[in-house]
């Protein structure tokens, strides 16, 4: 599957922002699909990743600030990131795989085999 994330930008301290991780072609029906950021001189860090039966993990850090949702066909997965600090800044990815991951394989960025472009995310203050 094809994955197109959109939706970065600049925003200041506080704000919020949603990115979307659109399905080009398919719908994310068979799929989990997870959310990364990788910031400056940092490895890609798992946010969260919703699996194909709905359910959600989030990243300890990332609880209650980042929900993960989808579109009731199942084509696009936001990302709704809200109360943002000058340490989001990144470049946040959408990935996909059709074979899900439990465990510790889920934060790892090789366990999935579609990605998107990536969309920078800058917050200032």
């Amino acid at each position: 599957v094809q994955l197109q994330a959109s939706g970065g930008g600049l925003v200041q301290v506080g704000g919020s922002l949603r990115l979307s991780c659109a399905a080009s072609g398919h719908s994310f029906s068979n799929y989990a699909v997870a959310w990364f950021r990788q910031a400056p001189g940092k490895d890609r860090e798992l946010l969260g990743v919703t699996w194909r039966h709905g359910n959600t993990y989030y990243t300890d850090p990332f609880k209650g600030r980042f929900t993960i949702s989808t579109d009731n066909a199942r084509t696009t997965v936001y990302l709704q990131m809200n109360s943002l600090k000058a340490e989001d800044t990144a470049v946040y990815y959408c990935a996909a795989d059709h074979n899900p991951p439990y465990g510790s394989q889920k934060f790892r960025p090789s366990s999935y085999s579609s990605w998107g472009q990536g969309t920078l995310v800058t917050v200032s203050s």
